[in-house]
């Protein structure tokens, strides 16, 4: 237990990043705007489905309707995005009462999550963000703080931009990790429908998940 313990403070004190220093908002909303015709955020706009895999979690999402289906296990949830309401079904049995409200909290965890990762630089204009500029060795960095909204207000991002404005990586200081600045990458990136959507993400050099029978219209 001694060694665990040792071993994560080690990690703590190898990885761990303080927020950078911020250079300004209007910087910020100008990075905001370059990336956003990089990656044809008009397009996604313009979106009514998206489908997708990630790990054993399947979404069905509506974007039209603000609803979406999500499949794990044997559960399946069908949730407004927009009320946070939805039904629950185990083996196709309809769930009522507080089994009902948690797995139904628990699919819009899951979602929120899942496809955050999926279509992250499209959500810097969601209601309640931040945005500013950090400066960077090479490209640029557009600093994102959502202050609300999904399972985890105030987690804050480092959009990590090439020279054309195209997102390529990122670090995050969320609540979930003990370490602040720990850096992932988007991989694969495929384009669909005029919209731009990562293949796969990878964080430190190992750890990569893929998005599978990603369907778009």
């Amino acid at each position: 237990m001694t060694g665990m313990i040792t071993s994560i403070l080690i990690l703590i004190f190898i990885f761990d990043e303080k927020i950078p220093d911020l250079q300004g908002v209007q910087e910020g909303v100008q990075l905001a705007e370059k990336m956003s015709k990089a990656i044809n955020k008009s397009s996604f706009d313009s979106l009514i489905f998206i489908s997708w895999q990630y790990g054993s979690h399947r979404y069905d999402w509506n974007k039209k309707e603000d609803s979406v289906k999500v499949i794990w296990a044997n559960f399946e949830v069908n949730v407004s995005t927009q009320t946070l309401e939805g039904i629950a079904y185990h083996g196709g049995v309809i769930l009522k009462g507080n089994q009902n409200t948690e797995i139904v909290e628990k699919a819009i965890r899951y979602f929120n999550n899942d496809s955050f990762w999926l279509v992250a630089p499209y959500k810097i204009y969601d209601p309640g963000v931040k945005l500013n500029s950090v400066i960077l060795p090479e490209g640029h960095g557009l600093m994102v703080t959502y202050t609300q909204g999904g399972s985890t207000p105030g987690d804050t991002y480092l959009w990590i931009l090439d020279e054309n404005y195209f997102p390529r990586a990122w670090k995050m200081w969320v609540k979930m990790l003990p370490v602040g600045g720990v850096k992932s990458k988007w991989l694969g990136w495929q384009k669909r429908k005029g919209a731009w959507f990562p293949g796969n993400f990878q964080t430190f050099f190992f750890y990569k998940k893929e998005i599978e029978n990603l369907v778009v219209y």
